[in-house]
């Protein structure tokens, strides 16, 4: 039983470890992205493609 408090106890250091080095990442810029804003206008903007009508089958229901 002891064993099972020795390994929850490590884990949570090691988790407590990971936490602040992410935390610290974060505050350093390590996840900041400074590429993409640059390029951005490079890129293509999405069209929407839009369903066409179909004008003919409308004229010939409506004679």
């Amino acid at each position: 039983m002891s064993v099972i408090y020795l390994l929850i106890s490590v884990s949570i250091f090691v988790a407590i470890g990971f936490f602040i080095a992410f935390i610290v990442a974060v505050k350093s810029g390590q996840y900041d992205d400074d590429y993409t804003p640059s390029v951005r206008m490079l890129f293509d903007d999405e069209t929407k493609i839009t369903p066409q009508n179909n004008n003919s089958t409308t004229e010939e229901k409506q004679v």
